[in-house]
C-alpha cells in the first residue's frame, strides 16, 4: 500500500487554521478585550426570508408521502436549473440547461473538476491566489506556474506568451485582490487559451457584488470563451449560502478537447461520484431568483457594499494603497511602512483587536499585503476602522 505522496509538498496548516489558532490563544490571554474578525470572508447576515420560506415549504413535503423525494438527479433539478439559465440570459449569456450543473458550492467544484484533466497538465495561477486552486493541483502532482501579480499591474496579471499552461485558473472578482479584470483583458486571456488550447476554469464567485455595467460578471459574455472554459459560481456570497451549501458550474458543449466534449465527461463524472445538492437546498436556491428573492438579497449585498466603504474610505483618508472594495467584498491593502503582513496581522490583533488575513498566506506576492473583508456587521466594521484610524 503507498499512500499519496504529493500531500506531503502542502504547507502544514491551512492559512484560515493558522489565523484560527493565533486569535483564540490571544482571546484566552485577554478574555476582557473585545476582538473583531474581518478576516475570513464568511457572510454574517440572514437567508432570505423567500429562501427560509421555500425551504420550510420543501421540509414540509419531504413528510408527505406523496411529495417526497429520495435520490434526485445529480446534475441538479431542472427548476433549479432553469432559472440560472434564465439568470445569465438576463445578462445575453445562452446557455442549455443541459450545460448547467448543480453543486454544493464553488470550492467543491474547482477542485473536482481536476478528475477531468490528467496529472501531466501544466497549471497557471495568479500569485496571490485562493489557496484551493494550488493545493488541489499540489495534490494531484501537477507542475504548477505561477502569473505574477503585483501592485504595479493591478493585481491583475495578463497572459505572458513566453509561458505554456494548459488550465488556467482565473477568478474576477478576484479573492483575496478585490481585483475585477475588464472585458477587453478577459479577452486577451480567452484568445491566449485558444492558441495554447488550453482551459480556463472561471471562478466567478463574486459576480453579484459588480455594479457596473460595462465589467463582465460571466467569462461567456467574452466571445470564444465557451470552447475554451468551465465557469464555477455559488450561491455563498450572492444569497448567504456558506451554511447551506450550494452552487453551479458551467461546463459548455462546445468545449471539446481531443475530440472529447468535456460536458459528458463531468456528466459521467458526476453520476459517478455525486449524489446531488439536498432537494430542500435547491427549493431555496430557486427563491433566489424570485421576485421577492432578488429584492431581498440585493439589500444584503447593498449591506455588504456599504461596509466595504466604509473600509475604503477609512483607507483613501490615511492614504493606504489597495485595491478591491468597490467591486467585492473584500480590500487588499498594502502594509504601512513596508510591514511584513504577519507583523501586520500580530499588531492589528494585539493594538486594536482587529482580524484580518497576512497577505502572505495567499502567495509570495501578498508578503507585504492585507486582506479586509466586509462581511462583518456595519457597527462592527465602523468600530474597526475608528480603531484602524486612531492606530495610523
Amino acid at each position: 500500500m503507498k499512500i499519496n505522496k504529493n500531500y506531503q509538498n502542502l504547507e502544514d496548516s491551512y492559512l484560515f487554521s493558522t489565523i484560527a489558532k493565533k486569535v483564540n490563544e490571544y482571546a484566552a490571554e485577554n478574555p476582557s478585550k473585545s476582538i473583531i474578525r474581518l478576516g475570513i470572508g464568511d457572510v454574517t447576515l440572514p437567508l432570505a426570508k423567500a429562501v427560509v420560506e421555500a425551504m420550510h415549504k420543501a421540509v414540509d413535503e419531504m413528510g408527505v408521502q406523496a411529495t417526497f423525494r429520495g435520490y434526485g438527479p445529480e446534475q441538479g433539478y431542472d427548476f433549479l436549473r432553469s432559472v440560472v439559465q434564465k439568470y445569465y440570459a438576463s445578462r445575453n449569456t445562452d446557455l442549455s440547461i443541459d450545460e448547467i450543473f448543480i453543486s454544493d458550492g464553488a470550492k467543491s467544484d474547482v477542485g473536482n473538476i481536476l478528475d477531468l484533466f490528467d496529472k501531466d497538465n501544466t497549471v497557471l495561477v495568479p500569485d496571490p491566489v485562493y489557496p484551493v486552486y494550488v493545493d488541489t493541483n499540489t495534490m494531484a502532482g501537477r507542475k504548477i506556474i505561477f502569473a505574477e501579480a503585483n501592485e504595479s499591474n493591478g493585481f491583475l496579471p495578463m497572459p505572458d506568451l513566453s509561458q505554456k499552461a494548459d488550465i488556467i485558473y482565473i477568478c474576477s472578482p478576484n479573492n483575496p485582490t478585490g481585483a475585477v479584470y475588464n472585458r477587453n483583458q478577459l479577452k486577451q486571456w480567452v484568445d491566449y487559451a485558444l492558441e495554447n488550447k488550453a482551459v480556463i476554469l472561471f471562478d466567478a464567485a463574486y459576480e453579484c457584488f459588480i455594479s457596473d455595467k460595462n465589467l463582465p460578471r460571466s467569462i461567456f459574455e467574452i466571445e470564444g470563451a465557451k470552447k475554451c472554459a468551465i465557469e464555477f459560481c455559488s450561491f455563498s456570497k450572492t444569497a448567504g449560502f456558506t451554511g447551506t451549501r450550494c452552487g453551479y458550474t458551467i461546463v459548455p458543449d462546445e468545449l471539446i478537447v481531443d475530440g472529447i466534449h468535456l460536458r459528458k465527461m463531468w456528466l459521467r463524472r458526476q453520476t459517478t461520484k455525486f449524489n446531488g445538492v439536498p432537494y430542500i437546498v435547491q427549493r431555496g436556491a430557486e427563491a433566489v431568483f424570485s421576485e421577492c428573492g432578488q429584492k431581498e438579497i440585493k439589500q444584503a449585498i447593498d449591506y455588504y457594499r456599504n461596509n466595504a466603504k466604509i473600509i475604503a474610505d477609512t483607507l483613501d483618508e490615511k492614504g493606504i494603497w489597495y485595491t478591491g472594495g468597490k467591486h467585492s467584498p473584500y480590500i487588499w491593502l498594502k502594509c504601512p511602512n513596508g510591514m511584513d503582513s504577519w507583523a501586520f496581522f500580530d499588531m492589528l490583533l494585539n493594538e486594536i483587536q482587529v482580524v484580518g488575513t497576512p497577505g502572505a498566506g495567499f502567495g509570495k506576492n501578498g508578503k507585504n499585503f492585507f486582506r479586509l473583508t466586509s462581511f462583518g456587521s456595519d457597527v462592527k466594521t465602523k468600530e474597526a476602522m475608528e480603531r484602524f484610524s486612531k492606530l495610523f
